[in-house]
């Protein structure tokens, strides 16, 4: 299969001086569970910094104050819940009225859980939601088979942009029980654009050199490092790549800008604190240092 390689970082929009915090994008995350409101807070942050105009943060009604208390500009929509996770949305319908709202960009996921409501609820909004999506950590895991947890079983909504963004270890499990992590990291390109041209996805592959591809191109990142690989950081870079959606990038070069940004974050963090010093909470705040960054400025796919 032959795809286009890209090698020059996708740039985020400009901002005009008369425009207000509706220009920049209503950002929608859908995360979170007992033991769990980190990762949801984590994802609001990733997409305040991100320069998301409005970032609100849907998750159980017992978590909304936690995620507040760690950053009162995210706004938080409380969700029934059952046992400390998302309710099934079918019995009072709390899936058709939140999707029903203004939003430009979605992501579900970060510590969402693995209750089968949770799961439900993941799968509905994957398949029924006419809205740009990201889906990372449990929002992956629920669209695999209910029997074997293996293989893509729901195929996304058509019509709307759909952005996944495992790790090894999830993207084997989306691809089925013939193929193991040694194998996925053996041949990344050739199974990321084949997996993302057959199921019309945008996938980001993480890893050393994380991998973005929608089955016609291909984007290899070079920003990042292993003080990164520390619980949390992906949540940050879902809530980053949906901002960027929401803020008008089309999908796959949100998602090529988003892992280079996220990356130099951690690259400009780890240089302040350290590599075993970072942590995810950290690259929010180096986030803002990234896009003012010289080296994003001249950015072209090689190490900067």
């Amino acid at each position: 299969m032959t795809v286009q390689r890209i090698t020059a970082v996708p740039r985020h929009p400009d901002r005009a001086a008369d425009s207000h915090k509706g220009d920049y994008g209503r950002v929608l995350i859908v995360a979170g569970s007992r033991g769990m409101a980190g990762a949801a807070a984590l994802s609001g942050l990733g997409a305040l910094r991100g320069g998301a105009g409005l970032v609100t943060v849907a998750c159980p009604e017992s978590l909304a104050n936690a995620v507040t208390a760690v950053e009162p500009a995210l706004m938080t929509v409380p969700l029934p819940e059952e046992d400390g996770h998302v309710a099934d949305p079918a019995p009072d319908g709390w899936s058709d009225e939140l999707s029903d709202r203004d939003w430009d960009a979605v992501a579900v996921g970060p510590g969402l859980g693995q209750s089968e409501a949770a799961k439900t609820a993941a799968r509905l909004i994957f398949t029924g939601w006419e809205l740009p999506l990201v889906v990372d950590a449990d929002g992956l895991n629920a669209l695999c088979h209910p029997s074997t947890g293996q293989g893509l079983a729901w195929e996304p909504h058509n019509d709307f942009p759909r952005v996944l963004t495992p790790h090894p270890g999830e993207f084997a499990r989306l691809l089925g029980p013939e193929v193991s992590v040694k194998e996925v990291q053996a041949d990344r390109e050739g199974l990321a654009v084949k997996f993302a041209a057959e199921h019309n996805v945008v996938l980001l592959l993480k890893g050393s050199r994380t991998l973005v591809t929608d089955g016609d191109r291909l984007f290899e990142n070079r920003t990042g490092n292993p003080g990164m690989a520390s619980g949390g950081c992906g949540d940050v870079l879902t809530g980053l790549i949906a901002a960027l959606i929401g803020q008008g990038m089309e999908p796959f070069e949100a998602a090529c800008c988003g892992a280079h940004l996220h990356g130099r974050a951690g690259d400009l963090a780890a240089a302040a604190l350290s590599q075993p010093g970072l942590i995810a909470s950290d690259l929010p705040r180096f986030l803002a240092r990234a896009f003012a960054d010289p080296a994003y400025e001249r950015a072209d796919g090689d190490d900067a």
